[in-house]
């Protein structure tokens, strides 16, 4: 009983302190307070994103593209023809001093005429002139004379503007086409003259009276109502960029000027519908590219660190529209 009984009472006495009250402070004991502080994370905090006003937060929907609508004026529909129909001398065009157009029966031809000057319209030998009209006849001079004698007599038709800043048109008639010309004056800039070369006088054999050797051509066998002259040319302006392209439903043809032969031949590539360029064979008549094949667009490359390049494309037959009644009903 002795070994319980100390243990009890020291129980006892733990379970009385711990029901103790702490005594009370003295009166003249001054007790200061630490202001409580609050605790950091050691990890620094990042800025919250600024989002810019009216900013669409979610998948991106591509921008709508613009599609280019048809003029809906006539006079806008006639300005955007004759714009595209509209056929500007070009470095690669001259010879000498003249200005040699590929010949396309639908095509305008511009000249540039300076006043006190006289620029020469030469057509092809043989080729008898029918008639000719300016639209403008109060300030513009047009005379027509011929030089040579049989097969090789050539008409010309000469204008000349009495003032600079003048526009107006010229139609030449003759017996084997008709000629559309746009005429305007400058200060004193003035083309000595403008001819045309004929697809037909390189695909139709021609001998030589001298000779009996044929003439080189393009191809034979051609038929020559069905070409299409609808191609247009852009991009740089080498001595070799082609006069002209057409196709007679089956092959295509490319026309390079004369100086071709005395620089290298450029290759010839088709562009694919996404883009692509691939290089197409084709045959070397003359100064004629001959494709086997029909194609919307190529191009001619040469060159290495800068290339020259020169886009042929196909213009495409405007389909036509709805019919009108008899009075446009």
């Amino acid at each position: 009983m002795r070994i319980v009984f100390p243990f009890v009472v020291l129980v006892a006495a733990a379970a009385g302190g711990c029901a103790t009250k702490d005594p009370p402070a003295p009166a003249d004991q001054k007790v200061t307070f630490k202001p409580a502080t609050e605790l950091h994370d050691a990890r620094v905090a990042t800025a919250a994103p600024q989002i810019p006003p009216g900013t669409v937060i979610g998948p991106s929907v591509p921008a709508a593209t613009k599609t280019s609508r048809p003029p809906t004026s006539p006079i806008a529909r006639v300005a955007v023809a004759n714009h595209k129909a509209l056929e500007e001398p070009t470095s690669a065009g001259y010879l000498d001093a003249v200005q040699v157009y590929p010949f396309s029966e639908n095509a305008l031809y511009r000249l540039y005429a300076a006043p006190q000057q006289v620029t020469d319209v030469i057509l092809q030998p043989g080729e008898t002139l029918s008639a000719i009209s300016a639209g403008d006849t109060v300030r513009w001079a047009v005379g027509d004379t011929a030089s040579g004698n049989g097969a090789s007599r050539q008409v010309h038709v000469l204008v000349k503007p009495f003032g600079s800043g003048l526009k107006t048109n010229l139609v030449i008639l003759t017996d084997r086409r008709t000629y559309h010309l746009v005429l305007q004056s400058t200060d004193r800039t003035s083309m000595a003259a403008i001819s045309w070369s004929y697809p037909e006088a390189g695909l139709v054999a021609q001998h030589d009276t001298g000779s009996s050797a044929p003439a080189p051509v393009a191809d034979s066998g051609v038929a020559l109502d069905a070409l299409n002259f609808r191609y247009k040319i852009t991009g740089d302006d080498p001595p070799w960029r082609p006069l002209r392209a057409f196709d007679d439903g089956h092959k295509v043809y490319i026309e390079f000027p004369a100086s071709i032969a005395d620089s290298d031949a450029p290759p010839l590539f088709i562009v694919g519908a996404s883009g692509s360029h691939d290089l197409v064979n084709y045959r070397v008549r003359g100064r004629y590219y001959v494709i086997d094949r029909m194609f919307g667009a190529a191009e001619l490359r040469l060159g290495t660190d800068k290339q020259q390049i020169v886009r042929i494309t196909r213009i495409e037959e405007p389909k036509p529209g709805p019919s009108a009644g008899l009075f446009g009903g």
